[in-house]
């Protein structure tokens, strides 16, 4: 048995990010996952504005060396497909100079996962247990035992860190964390090279078709000459009209003339993957007696982007500086573990809730029609959408009626 003060369950970006921070802190910790890197997940592959501003808070180096990989291609916006095909391009940063290091990055999480674990890796603070899957949790005289089955306890730990993605077991036992359909996402990620038309900035795609809605079908730029290529339907949605993805992401690329078109030349790399998205559409309870919940686990995916890997990093950032404030003050409470689920929705609802109510307006396929015909011919409506990647207040505009009645008269 291993004694330590935090034990992190889940190698993933969120639980990396929670130990090297912690490391920076000066605090040890033990991170554990039940693979070997380098290991694939299944996931859009995108790295947003968030993943940025973490890595550039937890050292400003791993950011520019994780620039000059080959292993990432920057992007510096996304293309909004109307069920007309019609499209926007929607930059992430008004007027942002190519030459400087880009708002986003798109990288395979086989690749980004396993450039943090080399961090993790050469960080001393941390003790690094791969191969290591722990289904053993209980809580005894104010101490985590945690273990590989009941009669093998391997770690005794004053705080544990669930981030063991949308199936973990620890939140499900502990956190209370059920599967709801209508605040859960089903998903298939596939590998394409050869698609054409990519764009010259790395500008992701988001096909937002009739048959799909509130979902979309995605096309992201990958280095080579790759493209990570999928669906994502909410869950009741799925169930309700008895989809079956994986058959028809070909008859979408088939039967839609602009995809046939670009995809006429492309070769599928990899088998069509799916897995669920656990959407953070609605505020839960992501901490506990001497636990918190991260990322997936928690819940914490945008109901709208599907994005999960920033959301997952700024919450293992959280609940470092949380843990270092419990272990100063040795309080372990589920009262003191209040403030990290307190701090997360400070910083992630607004955006959320947003996120959630785009959602529910990307049912109406007219109105996205009707948005990007505005946007085509108005500069202001699209410096408006632009803006809302980086502005909540502006973003709130979408959901207002008042937006769209102004949009009849411009």
């Amino acid at each position: 048995m291993q004694k330590t003060d935090v034990c992190i369950v889940g190698a993933g970006p969120g639980g990396a990010t929670a130990s090297l921070f912690l490391a920076s802190k000066g605090i040890s910790s033990v991170l554990c996952d039940k693979a070997k890197f380098p290991r694939d997940k299944i996931c859009g592959d995108a790295l947003s504005g968030k993943t940025v501003s973490v890595l550039k808070k937890l050292d400003q180096r791993i950011l520019l060396e994780l620039t000059a990989s080959s292993i990432q291609v920057p992007s510096y916006g996304v293309k909004f497909f109307a069920p007309n095909n019609k499209f926007i391009r929607i930059p992430f940063l008004k007027n942002y100079p190519l030459e400087n290091a880009a708002p986003g990055f798109i990288s395979k999480r086989i690749h980004f996962d396993n450039f943090l674990a080399e961090k993790v890796k050469a960080e001393p603070a941390i003790h690094f247990a791969e191969n290591t899957e722990l289904k053993f949790f209980k809580r005894v005289n104010d101490e985590w035992l945690i273990g590989t089955s009941e009669r093998e306890i391997v770690f005794v730990s004053k705080i544990l860190i669930a981030a063991d993605g949308a199936h973990s077991q620890f939140a499900r036992q502990f956190g209370k964390i059920e599967m709801q359909p209508e605040h859960y996402c089903a998903g298939i990620r596939a590998y394409y090279s050869g698609v054409k038309g990519m764009d010259d900035e790395n500008f992701i795609e988001l096909h937002f078709m009739k048959d799909l809605l509130p979902g979309y079908f995605w096309i992201f730029p990958l280095p080579n000459g790759w493209a990570n290529v999928g669906i994502g339907v909410r869950s009741d949605i799925v169930s309700k009209r008895k989809m079956n993805l994986r058959k028809l992401l070909p008859e979408i690329i088939e039967k839609n003339p602009v995809l046939y078109e670009r995809f006429s030349n492309a070769k599928l790399e990899d088998e069509v993957r799916g897995y669920g998205l656990p959407l953070g559409s609605v505020k839960r309870k992501i901490s506990g007696d001497g636990f918190m919940l991260l990322g997936d686990a928690a819940s914490l995916i945008d109901p709208f982007t599907g994005e999960g890997i920033g959301n997952a990093m700024m919450s293992g950032m959280i609940a470092a500086d949380i843990s270092s404030k419990a272990i100063s003050e040795n309080n372990f409470s589920s009262d003191f573990f209040q403030k990290y689920d307190h701090e997360v929705y400070r910083k992630l609802w607004n955006e959320l809730s947003l996120s959630k109510r785009m959602q529910n307006l990307s049912r109406y396929g007219w109105l996205f029609n009707f948005v990007v015909n505005k946007a085509e011919k108005n500069k202001t409506v699209q410096e408006t959408i632009s803006c809302m990647f980086n502005d909540l207040n502006i973003r709130n505009r979408l959901r207002q009626p008042s937006f769209y009645f102004k949009l009849l008269f411009n």
